[in-house]
């Protein structure tokens, strides 16, 4: 049986031709989508779960020599939580959200991680690591889907976004679209193949339109936004070659994480000593505060959580003039907190879409701690992102030497007031904009894609 899967930095879904239509699978209940989570009571556990569903035969044998140190670790650790089957210590989506944020000091917790696999000088080791958690998502999602629908699943169309980073763009496409690949393997995925995730959004689109446009496809999603112009409607739909109809496309790494980020680091990290002034005079170093909020970003959390970082927050606790601010820093990384925190950003970003104020609920650090925003503080914060995004379209439409006949928005993040007020700016009131299912758009794109060249 073959399926669409879109694998998102915010959420997994997968779709399947229902009576010639694209639908998305129920994988929780009636939820077709599972938030990009993952907490592990042990790293371990990821290793064996992916061990146990491989068949007997020269690849398991292969994985289980270079996991073999892990594949120990998890033996032991099942002794230690007292528990018979590795996945009784994974959790995946709002579980694992919750389950990080009830004990965030203990087990392994990673959210996106989508948003690394591009990242430039890897090492084997990372990317081994990262290989295995992409294929524990998989595999959840894909059981989920198998037992939802009573059938095997074996052929897939995996949507990526045009550039997984901005920085070594090609190397970084081939190390994230190798992961994936491999990820998919282990997992049972016989038959592979990978399609832009905005074409993905544009083909749901095209099963819709009665004349021929051109459509300029606005994908805004958790990790990264991708704008393409094609020539969708009745005299390209059947064709299954579209590069004469792909008139252009930019994409970068930006997208509601990024949004999440900076709301998080310019409205939350003064409350937390980021702008206090020291005794010395001198400014209070960016670099601890930026770094924890960086989710995204493997340097950064290192840096972050390394001793050299805990070394300066002791000696500035000593020349700070408000030592209170920077006590609720130190509490947040003493308890890993900083995700909890970018949580409560992203909460508030979705809120300030269609609210005027929003307090952020940062008890977890200490009671009553409310920070306030508005929604033009917000896009203030958001203004330098906005350019990038305006940019990135403003290039796709000149590569395509014409303007759209419209303009399709889609992707999670593209629902915010913010985005449909950069289009309007740059093409006025007279080009229709159309919004996409934006959380499933992809998905079901990527469903109907996957009928054409499975079938």
């Amino acid at each position: 049986m073959f399926v669409g899967f879109d694998y998102g930095t915010s959420n997994c879904a997968m779709s399947w031709l229902d009576q010639g239509k694209a639908s998305l699978i129920p994988l929780y209940g009636d939820d077709t989508f599972v938030p990009s989570t993952l907490y592990a009571l042990e790293r371990a556990f990821i290793a064996e779960l992916i061990a146990q569903q491989l068949p007997d035969g020269e690849a398991k044998l292969d994985y289980a020599r270079s996991r073999s140190a892990l594949l120990s670790l998890a033996r032991a650790g099942k002794i230690e939580y007292d528990i018979d089957q590795v996945r009784d210590g994974i959790f995946f989506g709002s579980e694992a959200i919750a389950h990080y944020i009830s004990a965030p000091g203990e087990g392994y917790f990673i959210k996106s991680p989508k948003s690394f696999l591009g990242a430039s000088g890897l090492r084997q080791q990372s990317v081994d690591f990262f290989e295995d958690v992409v294929a524990a998502m998989m595999l959840n999602v894909k059981s989920r889907a198998e037992q939802h629908l009573q059938q095997t699943i074996t052929q897939v169309v995996i949507g990526r976004p045009v550039n997984f980073q901005g920085i070594n763009a090609q190397e970084s496409n081939q190390q994230a679209q190798t992961i994936l690949a491999a990820a998919g393997k282990r997992v049972g995925f016989t038959d592979i193949e990978f399609l832009f995730e905005p074409l993905a959004a544009g083909f749901d689109f095209e099963t819709r339109l009665t004349e021929n446009k051109r459509v300029l496809v606005v994908d805004v999603g958790g990790g990264t936004t991708d704008c393409s112009m094609v020539l969708m409607g009745p005299a390209h739909i059947k064709q299954l070659e579209r590069t004469q109809d792909f008139l252009g496309h930019t994409g970068e790494r930006i997208g509601g994480n990024d949004f999440d980020i900076q709301l998080a680091q310019k409205i939350l990290m003064p409350h937390f000593g980021m702008l206090s002034p020291l005794k010395t005079g001198l400014p209070m170093p960016l670099m601890p505060f930026v770094n924890a909020m960086a989710i995204n970003d493997i340097g950064a959390q290192t840096e972050f959580y390394d001793a050299k970082t805990g070394f300066l927050l002791e000696r500035l606790t000593r020349e700070t003039l408000e030592p209170e601010s920077l006590d609720r820093f130190i509490t947040m990384r003493d308890d890993k907190h900083n995700f909890a925190v970018v949580r409560e950003a992203e909460l508030g970003k979705i809120a300030l879409s269609a609210q005027d104020q929003h307090k952020f609920q940062l008890d977890f650090i200490e009671r009553n701690l409310t920070p306030e925003c508005s929604a033009q503080d917000y896009a203030d914060v958001s203004e330098q992102l906005l350019q990038k995004i305006a940019a990135l379209i403003s290039e796709a439409t000149q590569q395509a030497g014409a303007q759209p006949d419209v303009v399709y928005i889609t992707g999670g993040s593209a629902k915010s007031p913010l985005i449909r007020k950069v289009i309007r700016e740059l093409f006025g009131n007279e080009i229709a904009i159309v919004d996409g299912d934006h959380f499933g758009s992809v998905a079901a794109g990527l469903g109907v894609w996957a009928e054409r060249v499975f079938r």
